[in-house]
């Protein structure tokens, strides 16, 4: 593999005045966390595992933010135009540091899209050497969505995707039903938990030398069953690490702008027979850009964390065809079509806007992910930890987040990790947040307005495998922050009560609250829909993190 360097805000090398502000304020968190230079050279480490909970309290290192995508479509995807580098360029531009390409599953690809792709992506890594591309699949889970299926670089990365194409995809097998009431319903959800222990098996083998898999966008056609979601994630919890938190194509809605059924990220349907009966009509639809499993407090996200297991959620692009881009794809050769190549034909400039409503990567939507040094090993180390926050419309800078006794003087434990306590014991979250330094890609200087604290009781193993709700969640705490700008930390008090539990922390620009989906009891100032047509992703814009979890001793 080509030698990899640094990003350009983390090289010392690289005068401060090539940096824009961005950069600038990049290199600042990087200094902060003591890893500029040397300490975050190339390497493959993973970050050491967060607290094991064997004694008080915890710590977890020092930490710095690489920003990625897990899914991005080019010219290998039956349904995409770009090119691999002019991807890779708009990701170089918008700030990516990592990004996955995840083409989709068929016939053509798999027989010779992969092997095609995978020579361009060893080009791309070769023409980007400060950035990470990671080769992918966007596999057809049997009986449900879709998932990001990728590999850290070795001599078996595509080899590995195109077996588990060819050996497991619901589109190729035909393992597509997933109606409650259909005769295979059960054969097919029993051969995706499969599809993720072969796996976990090929990674213990040391055939790869690690792999993930995320879920996208899992309410959109709300055929992701609660149940199996467990399924998936207790079939490999280190290789099932999570689930998109919020979609792609958030250019959907723009006013005035025909683009994917005129809502952000294509979340345009009703429920079908292949649905999970349990789901309300209200699930099918976005909120503030993020889906309904995600955004919604005491929803179906935080009854998988209140089983105190870690689930990650991202953001990406899902990028086919970028709002008021002019290039189409270009005509086929007579004889050709993407079954016997594997690859449509290059975009074509037209000079007019052509349909679309995705955004590129790092454009508006991205997941920061958690490392102590920069490589391809450290990103998958960082988000099979649950080291992961997401914003949009490059709401925020920074975010570092705390959770330590209140007695304690060391780093603590931070997101994803977990700290053990005694029942009465006082805690302080510690939320670092550093405001953005520019105008975003639109324009538009991003200000947060508030942070939540968001808790949730943990009960163990749910009783009920389809249930989607955890009754004892909800925000128990809202800072304002409107005006505040540059680096500064709230300090939130808990104390650990009779049960273990866990907090995680949303925000907003502010523009677009209301009660949230399960009231205003639980959430008084959640996000809210969009009406067809009426979307702005700009001035809708929230970040997310993930949990940390507090075990209370005796529970």
């Amino acid at each position: 593999m080509t030698e990899q360097h640094l990003p350009s805000w983390a090289d010392p090398s690289v005068s401060p005045a090539e940096l824009d502000p961005q950069g600038m304020s990049r290199r600042g968190l990087l200094r902060g966390a003591g890893l500029f230079g040397a300490a975050f050279a190339v390497g493959s480490v993973a970050t050491p595992a967060a607290a094991s909970g064997r004694e008080h309290g915890g710590s977890d290192p020092r930490l710095a933010y690489l920003v990625g995508d897990h899914h991005v479509h080019s010219v290998y995807s039956h349904d995409a135009k770009y090119t691999f580098s002019r991807l890779a360029r708009a990701g170089a531009a918008y700030g990516l540091d990592w990004m996955v390409f995840n083409e989709h599953s068929n016939f053509g690809h798999a027989s010779y899209g992969a092997r095609l792709e995978h020579q361009e992506i060893l080009k791309a890594r070769a023409a980007n050497p400060r950035q990470l591309i990671f080769q992918g699949l966007e596999w057809y889970i049997p009986a449900a969505e879709h998932a990001t299926v990728f590999a850290a670089p070795g001599p078996h990365e595509a080899d590995l995707l195109t077996r588990f194409e060819l050996a497991h995809d619901g589109k190729l097998l035909g393992y597509t039903a997933g109606s409650p009431a259909g005769p295979d319903t059960a054969r097919n959800e029993a051969h995706a938990v499969r599809a993720i222990q072969w796996l976990a098996e090929q990674r213990r083998a040391g055939y790869v030398d690690d792999v993930l898999v995320l879920a996208n966008h899992p309410s959109r056609l709300g055929i992701d069953s609660p149940h199996e979601m467990r399924n998936w994630r207790d079939a490999a919890p280190e290789i099932m690490i999570g689930m998109e938190g919020a979609p792609g194509a958030q250019g959907g809605g723009i006013p005035g702008w025909v683009g994917s059924g005129q809502q952000r990220g294509e979340y345009v349907n009703k429920p079908s027979e292949n649905s999970f009966a349990g789901y309300p009509e209200d699930a099918y639809v976005l909120y503030g850009g993020f889906d309904w499993m995600t955004a919604t407090v005491g929803g179906m996200w935080d009854a998988m964390l209140a089983e105190g297991r870690l689930f990650t959620v991202t953001t990406n692009s899902d990028v086919h065809r970028v709002v008021f881009d002019t290039w189409k794809n270009g005509d086929w050769a007579p004889g050709r079509d993407f079954d016997n190549t594997g690859r449509v034909p290059d975009p074509v400039n037209t000079g007019t806007q052509q349909p679309g409503g995705d955004f590129w990567p790092g454009q508006f939507s991205r997941t920061h992910v958690g490392v102590t040094r920069y490589g391809y090993r450290s990103v998958m180390a960082g988000l099979r930890a649950g080291r992961v926050w997401l914003d949009h419309g490059h709401l925020l800078d920074g975010l570092e987040v705390r959770l330590k006794r209140h007695d304690d003087h060391g780093a603590g434990v931070t997101l994803g990790g977990r700290i053990r306590v005694r029942k009465g014991e006082r805690l302080t979250l510690s939320v670092t947040v550093t405001t953005a330094s520019r105008p975003n890609p639109h324009g538009i200087l991003p200000e947060l307005a508030h942070v939540d604290v968001i808790r949730g009781a943990v009960r163990g193993r749910a009783a009920d495998r389809d249930a989607w709700r955890a009754p004892d969640t909800k925000v128990v705490r809202t800072e304002d922050v409107s005006g505040r700008e540059g680096t500064y930390t709230l300090r939130v008090p808990l104390v650990a009560g009779d049960e273990s539990f866990y907090v995680r922390l949303r925000g907003s620009d502010g523009n677009r609250n209301g009660a949230g989906y399960l009231g205003a009891a639980i959430d008084p100032h959640g996000p809210v829909p969009h009406v067809p047509g009426n979307g702005d992703p700009w001035v809708d814009t929230w970040f997310y993190s993930n949990p940390v979890f507090v075990d209370v001793e005796g529970c």
